[in-house]
């Protein structure tokens, strides 16, 4: 189902991911749209069977319009590849549509969302959700989790089975491909990558039953 309008904001008429894309576009529910290039909507087959959540933006979505298209997308196409999922069958958006970032010269750094600016961007979560209606969300990262289940998820306590949420919809966590640039070596990163992998297999395993 659509989000429920607030006491002062009505609900759009949205029907398809076009029009949600419209509506994304002219979003002021949070103040992250103010700095930010323009929105990044969350792209993919209209009824994919797996829709990945990450967090928002980075620098290069911000400027292409389009997510995971810069190095964490890349870890992420890498991972979809290894897992034997069909990129037909995913949907990918983010927590948090807009860029959050802090200027430091000429670089834009990344900040993470607040947890109001999570929650007020869960209303265009909620409509993708009822627009596609994937089989299984994969809620990548902290950021993520908290959109999807709409509370504080623990990676490490729940990755490795299925939940599921208020209305039925499957749901797993696993951690964000932009942890994995982060490792300190070599070593680390491979480890992690694997069990990004193992999690996305959950997953398509599951799609595919």
């Amino acid at each position: 189902m659509p989000p429920d309008p607030s006491a002062d904001e009505p609900t759009p008429d949205i029907r398809s991911l076009r029009t949600l894309r419209e509506a994304e576009a002219v979003c002021t529910r949070c103040p992250l749209y103010k700095n930010a290039t323009q929105v990044v909507p969350g792209e993919g087959p209209a009824h994919a069977p797996l829709m990945l959540v990450g967090e928002q933006p980075g620098d290069r979505g911000d400027l292409a319009g389009h997510p995971f298209v810069g190095p964490a997308g890349q870890v992420l196409d890498r991972a979809i590849a290894e897992a034997g999922i069909a990129r037909k069958q995913v949907f990918v958006t983010n927590a948090v549509k807009h860029f959050k970032f802090a200027p430091r010269g000429k670089r834009r750094l990344h900040q993470k969302p607040n947890a109001h600016e999570i929650d007020r961007c869960k209303w265009w979560n909620d409509f993708e959700r009822a627009l596609v209606k994937p089989r299984l969300i994969a809620a990548r990262g902290a950021i993520a989790g908290r959109s999807v289940f709409g509370r504080t998820v623990t990676i490490g306590k729940m990755r490795g089975r299925v939940h599921h949420l208020d209305d039925g919809t499957a749901a797993i966590v696993t951690t964000h491909p932009s942890a994995l640039l982060r490792m300190p070596d070599a070593g680390a990163e491979a480890a992690a990558f694997k069990l990004l992998v193992r999690d996305l297999q959950l997953a398509r395993d599951f799609i595919a039953a």
